[in-house]
């Protein structure tokens, strides 16, 4: 069984940075895919970023491109959602999302492991 477990959220305002992690257990966590995924009030869960198994393989949704860095250390079993330029609709939940058989897919349905989330609150 795979066990992820997010930390990082929190209150920042339009501007600023934050650094979401997401720490894995060990179990076959070497050949997964790992992404972020959001969910803002009202609004369906969208994808975010991802990584493939060795980090040579990145995706970015159009609306993080060029903000946001997912960076993946295998020697801690995590990976890092660096958020930088944060802007008021960045503000949801975000979930850490693991994968095995998929490359960098951008497909919630595609993933059979989830964390509970960690809120990001942006103010203006």
């Amino acid at each position: 069984q795979v066990q992820l477990d997010e930390s990082g959220g929190g209150l920042a305002q339009a501007g600023d940075s934050l650094r979401l992690s997401c720490a894995a257990s060990r179990h076959t966590f070497w050949d997964f895919t790992m992404s972020w995924f959001r969910r803002a009030p009202g609004k369906d869960r969208e994808f975010v970023a991802a990584i493939n198994w060795n980090g040579g393989t990145t995706s970015y949704a159009d609306s993080v491109k060029g903000r946001f860095t997912l960076s993946r250390d295998n020697a801690t079993n995590s990976v890092h959602l660096q958020m930088n330029s944060l802007k008021p609709d960045d503000a949801a939940v975000y979930y850490c999302a693991a994968a095995r058989g998929v490359v960098s897919s951008s497909s919630q349905y595609d993933y059979a492991y989830w964390g509970q989330g960690t809120q990001v609150i942006v103010s203006s």
